[in-house]
């Protein structure tokens, strides 16, 4: 089967350049952009993608290639400072721009004979750079410009290496997809023949050979990304399998019990149920940085799987519903990307681990769990629910989490779900909640001053997590959702609409 490594830079759209790949039905993996030369060619790959980064080649300390790799005789794309990697590399110029590109440009086509086949001239690409491409490398044609870029698109049919100064991986980019495929199928003659159904199979594979006839522990969340994680563990070994739903006290309105008697009735698994509520709110008493009580939540779930694992005895391994976007906001794991926030099963976990740990699920993005979950025939409500934090309301509560602070979020986000699926957009909507701010505001209810608590309501569409548009609600669904919230939820004056896209904010609050 071909396969295409993607070396990786530092951008933040790293893993989408890998999922573009896998949706057009080629296997692709990321590894650091450091990798030994050896071990790149002991990969065999079929080509070679380079990613974009926030540095400048320029730079001192610039992240670098040794140029033997322009030699494997495989076709190589350079993705914005990919592109200029190369060029640097293979005798072009890159100089610091004058004016910077950040955003929606057109691309002026000029040749159509190979990377930019079929794609509209004035056609809309998303640019993301700094720095600009002076000089091409001898035995380069420029392929594609835009109004402030030159050398947008650079080729050199003869020896297979082409570069696209913008990044054809995002949905901004129109014609991205077709750019990818022309580099796939046209110029590197691979064959669309990997798919989400055979990665099944090869997990299950994966997780057999790993753990042999030993124990696992799998802590469920409630969401689709543990679930799956438990499916396919359940498929490796059977009857060693043993799931673990904690009440953090930290779930929505009746969550725990809904969820326990759904894993055990319509999912047949082996599931023990821990309520340690009483133990997250004590730890988290006083606790007002989000990083903290990321890490603090992460460890506790730690902890009480340990000891449930005393309790089975002979557990090994741990399972956990991670994916991508947890990886990349979390740590550098597979290169040099910077941190954004530690997720609970990522960045929260401790640093002496009693477990082995297996993560099925942390190259992929969330729409592909959820064709995954269809593939295993997990009920479809269950596959199309929101998103839902491992960490709970305690990262929707900003500031210290009480009991009286969890019963305000609880209450508005049980109004929240019932007017957004009253109004038909529960399954429009990527996610929706409310945040609790640590200011009070002044109020007039029942011709008397109040000064309470103010609520934020949050609606965002999205297709992977990685970026986000807030969603332009009608004024008739507000106003309902602020009367409602005001009057049926005790201590709350006053409602407000985030209207913040990511970047340059994250979904969640914290």
């Amino acid at each position: 089967m071909h396969k295409v490594v993607v070396l990786d830079f530092g951008s933040q759209y790293t893993q989408l350049i890998a999922r573009k790949l896998r949706e057009l039905g080629v296997f692709s993996e990321i590894f650091p952009f450091n990798i030994p030369l050896a071990k790149l060619r002991k990969e065999d790959p079929s080509a070679l993608i380079l990613s974009g980064g926030p540095q400048s080649v320029y730079e001192k300390g610039a992240l670098l290639v040794s140029k033997e790799i322009f030699k494997l005789g495989i076709p190589v794309l350079g993705i914005c400072y990919g592109l200029q990697l190369m060029a640097k590399l293979l005798g072009g110029k890159v100089l610091s721009s004058k004016k910077r590109e950040y955003g929606f440009a057109s691309l002026e086509v000029r040749d159509r004979t190979g990377l930019l086949s079929g794609v509209k001239d004035k056609g809309q690409v998303w640019m993301s750079h700094g720095d600009r491409l002076e000089r091409i490398p001898p035995g380069f044609i420029i392929s594609g410009k835009t109004a402030n870029t030159k050398a947008a698109v650079i080729e050199s049919s003869k020896d297979k290496l082409y570069g696209v100064q913008f990044h054809p991986e995002v949905i901004h980019t129109r014609d991205g997809k077709k750019i990818l495929t022309n580099f796939l199928f046209r110029l590197s003659g691979l064959k669309n023949e990997w798919s989400l159904g055979s990665f099944i199979g090869e997990k299950v594979k994966e997780i057999r050979g790993f753990v042999g006839n030993k124990k696992v522990i799998c802590g469920l969340s409630g969401g689709i990304d543990s679930l799956v994680t438990s499916l396919l563990v359940h498929r490796a070994v059977r009857r060693n399998l043993f799931c673990v739903f904690v009440d953090n006290g930290l779930l929505r309105k009746n969550q725990y019990l809904d969820l326990m008697k759904k894993f055990r009735r319509q999912l047949n698994l082996n599931v023990i149920g821990v309520d340690a509520s009483e133990l997250f709110l004590d730890r988290l008493k006083g606790v007002i940085s989000p990083e903290r009580k990321r890490k603090i939540i992460g460890e506790l779930f730690i902890r009480i799987f340990e000891e449930q694992a005393r309790k089975i005895g002979g557990v090994d391994f741990l399972a956990q519903g991670t994916i991508y976007p947890d990886v990349i906001e979390s740590s550098p794991v597979r290169g040099p990307s910077s941190t954004i926030k530690s997720h609970h099963n990522v960045g929260g976990l401790p640093k002496r681990l009693k477990f082995k740990l297996i993560e099925p699920l942390k190259e992929l993005f969330k729409d592909e769990v959820r064709v995954l979950a269809e593939e295993l025939g997990i009920d479809k409500d269950f596959i199309t629910q929101h998103p839902f934090p491992g960490p709970g309301l305690a990262v929707r509560i900003v500031g210290e989490v009480t009991r009286e602070r969890l019963e305000i979020v609880r209450e508005a986000d049980e109004i929240l779900i019932q007017e957004i699926r009253r109004a038909g957009l529960y399954k429009q909507l990527w996610q929706v909640f409310v945040v609790l701010l640590p200011v009070k505001s002044v109020g007039v209810m029942g011709d008397r001053r109040t000064y309470q608590r103010v609520v934020v309501i949050r609606l965002v569409q999205s297709e992977d997590g990685m970026t986000a548009a807030w969603y332009q609600a009608r004024p008739e669904l507000l106003a309902r959702l602020s009367n409602r919230i005001v009057n049926e939820v005790q201590g709350v004056n006053r409602v407000v609409y985030d209207i913040t896209t990511k970047p340059p904010g994250t979904i969640e609050w914290e």
